[in-house]
Formats: C-alpha cells, structure tokens, sequence
C-alpha cells in the first residue's frame, strides 16, 4: 500500500499539579483555544477542549506521525510556559505529572463531544478524581490508587 492512513481519536484528560484551581474564569477559555492550537499545530485535530478550574479534556485526532506521549508532553510544555506570565495567580503553575488517554469510536464521538462541552455542570455533581477514576474503569485501565495522583 503506497499510503498510509488512520483515524484514531483521543479522548485526552489531565489536570493541575495538585489539582490547584488555577484554569478561573481569567484564563479558562484562553487556555482551552491555546491548548486546541498546541493540538492543531502538531498536525493532531482538536475536536473539543473544556474541563473546569483543576483539569482539561482534549479530544483530538492522533497524527498518524505524533505518539500520544509525545503530543501530550508538548502540549503541557508549551501551555505551561505560556500560563506562567498570565499573572501572579499563575506563575507557580504545573500541570500534574501522568495524563490519561482513552481511545474514542468515530459512533462515541458525538456523545464525547458533549460531555467535555459540558463539564462545569458535570462536576457539580462529581469531583475530577470520582470522573477520572470512571474513565478508567469504563475503558478497562487497571490502575494504583498511589500512583494516580501527584
């Protein structure tokens, strides 16, 4: 086969060191478009970003020549570096060490969509940890409890 092809969407999640509250209204949006840009920028297609004050979720197209790790290492990277100048709030700023990353259907796609949209609602009713650790166990991750947060 003389090309090579491949649809493989991410459903990306990972929060601030600590879970510090630092994506507020101030920053939150403009955090979203530049993450959504970073993405882009490596040839991985944001579909959808969102999250809330302590965490995001990026949905995108995987490039058929980035790995995950790498995507989300230059992502965090890059987006740290730019938060950290936003203000005093922001310059002691990190994102947490791990991420996850679960592997979406084209047909849960819409569905996914929705869900990272609607995140403020989302989390009046459940905190980042209950959702992260529900993510894991809907797509079959076996995790530590002491090795998932840092």
């Amino acid at each position: 086969m003389p090309q090579s092809l491949s649809q493989v969407i991410l459903h990306i999640v990972f929060s601030t060191k600590d879970r510090r509250r630092y994506l507020d209204d101030a920053i939150r949006d403009r955090t979203h478009a530049f993450l959504a840009t970073l993405s882009r920028d490596r040839g991985c297609e944001a579909l959808r970003v969102g999250g809330t004050d302590d965490h995001v979720h990026l949905i995108c197209r995987l490039s058929r020549t980035f790995t995950i790790s790498k995507l989300v290492e230059d992502v965090k990277r890059e987006s740290s570096k730019w938060i950290k100048p936003l203000g005093a709030d922001y310059t002691n700023f990190h994102w947490q060490r791990g991420y996850g990353a679960f592997s979406l259907s084209q047909s849960h796609l819409d569905q996914a969509i929705a869900y990272v949209s609607n995140q403020e609602e989302h989390h009046r009713k459940m905190s980042f940890q209950d959702e992260f650790r529900e993510l894991l166990r809907r797509s079959g991750v076996e995790f530590d409890e002491k090795y998932v947060w840092d």
